[in-house]
């Protein structure tokens, strides 16, 4: 059984089918990437799988379970986060407490236990504290701890999204673009830590353009085209398919 799967998603925005009985499955432990020309529901599909969108059709079911339709909150509460092209991150705090922020299940955000200060509040701030410093340290932004997310490079903004990511501690990770308006440095920085996590057992799936890194990077390609599953397979196969070279070069619009 996949860990993942969409099955007959259907979208339309107005007269405009966006994805259109699209199936896809991922096993737990993949690294897949999702590729395809402008206007081929790549972004469409991860909205519905999410939860930013419902789809008009179909079913998403996350391990086993049905959960089309539910809101991305209550995905990330059973293993499933994701991030966007465009990062998130708030402008005004530092780095660090963006990473904070993150963390689930904190009793100081309700009023009770913040007034209290249990005992078991200050252990929860303190795991918190602990493994946003850890993640900090791991995607190497220490030196920038203190310092306001909006000072950030494109490509330490995506690495900051990614650790904010991980204090939700993901069984699946949906990478929107990781690697767009990313110098080559930290592309290859990025990427390395998407395998690190990959190997370690998370199963990540990731939509990019930079066809290079994520060929190199992935274990198994899907193609969209004008919202249908088109072709998949190994990444070498797929990009030596005359209907993938077919859709790149005939400009399937938007």
């Amino acid at each position: 059984m996949s860990l993942l799967a969409a099955e007959g998603l259907v979208k339309d925005f107005g007269g405009l089918r966006a994805i259109d009985g699209l199936s896809v499955s991922i096993d737990e432990g993949e690294l897949v990437g999702v590729m395809g020309p402008n206007g081929a529901g790549k972004s469409t599909f991860f909205n519905c799988v999410s939860g930013v969108i419902p789809p008009d059709e179909g079913t998403v079911t996350l391990d086993g379970t049905d959960v089309t339709g539910d809101p991305p909150e209550s995905l990330a509460h059973r293993g499933l986060v994701r991030t966007f092209q465009n990062t998130r991150e708030l402008e005004t705090m530092t780095v660090r407490d963006n990473v904070r922020l993150a963390a689930p299940d904190q009793p100081g955000e309700r009023t009770l236990p913040a007034l209290l200060r249990s005992g078991s509040m200050r252990e929860r701030e303190e795991t918190v504290r602990e493994r946003a410093d850890e993640l900090i340290e791991t995607f190497e932004l220490d030196h920038l701890a203190d310092e306001y997310s909006s000072n950030l490079s494109g490509g330490q903004r995506k690495l900051l999204e990614l650790a904010r990511t991980l204090m939700l501690d993901p069984d699946v990770l949906l990478l929107d673009e990781p690697f767009a308006g990313v110098n080559p440095t930290l592309t290859r920085e990025i990427a390395d830590h998407v395998r690190d996590l990959n190997a370690d057992g998370m199963t990540i799936v990731i939509i990019e353009h930079e066809l290079e890194t994520l060929t190199d990077l992935v274990d198994r390609l899907v193609v969209l085209q004008q919202g249908r599953l088109l072709v998949e397979g190994e990444p070498e196969a797929v990009l030596e398919d005359e209907r993938v070279i077919e859709a790149y070069l005939g400009g399937d619009a938007e």
